[in-house]
């Protein structure tokens, strides 16, 4: 088992508006639906939000911008964490001025 992943490594996902790096799973030893990685979103404006059965928290890396959860919006830019609770709408968008906005992500298993 590998406890270690670096995004140089990780086969990217590219969808229109993000590329992602899913970096820990359960290859990694992570337990009950826990896993993290990385995403940049390149989009100015919010792209369809994202909905899950379980809670998503982030981190903010690089980039400035916005992210909606539920019905609150708020300023990003490094070092701003936030949580999407299960079944909670999010999205996150880039300020026009900045490539993307990068963030560390990580699903949690709800009990």
């Amino acid at each position: 088992m590998r406890y270690f992943a670096s995004r140089q490594n990780v086969p990217a996902i590219a969808r229109p508006g993000t590329t992602s790096y899913p970096m820990l799973d359960e290859t990694h030893g992570c337990v009950n639906g826990f896993s993290a990685g990385i995403t940049l979103y390149t989009e100015p404006e919010y792209l369809a939000p994202g909905v899950h059965a379980d809670q998503e928290g982030f981190v903010v890396l690089e980039g400035t911008g916005w992210a909606r959860v539920g019905n609150e919006e708020f300023r990003l830019a490094p070092e701003v964490c936030f949580i999407a609770p299960a079944g909670v709408a999010h999205a996150v968008k880039r300020d026009a001025n900045v490539p993307h906005v990068k963030v560390c992500w990580f699903h949690g298993a709800v009990k």
